[in-house]
C-alpha cells in the first residue's frame, strides 16, 4: 500500500492535481451512488487491503479521442481488513455488506498493528 501512496503522490506532483485520479474506460452506470459515499477498493496480490473515497467523476478524453472516466479520489488511503478477492471490475458496485471493514487508525493494539502479510494470512485461514 505504501507503493500505491508513493505512486499517487508522484502522479499528483507531476500533474499538479490536488487529488489522485484513476482513469477507466467505462463510465459507471450508478454514478450517483459512487459519488455519494462510494469507494474504490484496492486489491493487492489477491486481497482487498485498502480503499479510497470517490470525490467525483471527471470526463477524460484520451489521446485516441475516446471518452473515459477519471475517478477523482480522496488522497487518504484507508486501510481495510484483509479480504480475499480476485481483481475485479465491479468495485463500484460492492455492496456495503460485502465490503471489508476499515481498520482502526487509533493507537490501540488492534488490527492496525498487524503487518499486512500477517493480516492477509489470518484472513486466508478464516481467523479474521
Amino acid at each position: 500500500m505504501e507503493d500505491l501512496e508513493t505512486w499517487q503522490a508522484a502522479r499528483m506532483a507531476e500533474s499538479g492535481q490536488p487529488n489522485p485520479r484513476h482513469v477507466t474506460r467505462m463510465w459507471p452506470k450508478r454514478e450517483s451512488e459512487l459519488v455519494s459515499g462510494g469507494s474504490l477498493y484496492w486489491v493487492f496480490k489477491g486481497f482487498v487491503l485498502a480503499r479510497q473515497r470517490v470525490i467525483r467523476l471527471d470526463e477524460v478524453i484520451g489521446e485516441d479521442g475516446i471518452r473515459r472516466c477519471g475517478i477523482v479520489l480522496d488522497p487518504r488511503v484507508i486501510r481495510t481488513e484483509s479480504q480475499p478477492r480476485r481483481a475485479f471490475q465491479g468495485w463500484r458496485y460492492l455492496p456495503p455488506k460485502d465490503a471489508p471493514r476499515d481498520l482502526s487508525t487509533g493507537g490501540d493494539a488492534g488490527d492496525s498493528s498487524l503487518p499486512s502479510d500477517l493480516a492477509a494470512a489470518l484472513a486466508d485461514i478464516g481467523i479474521r
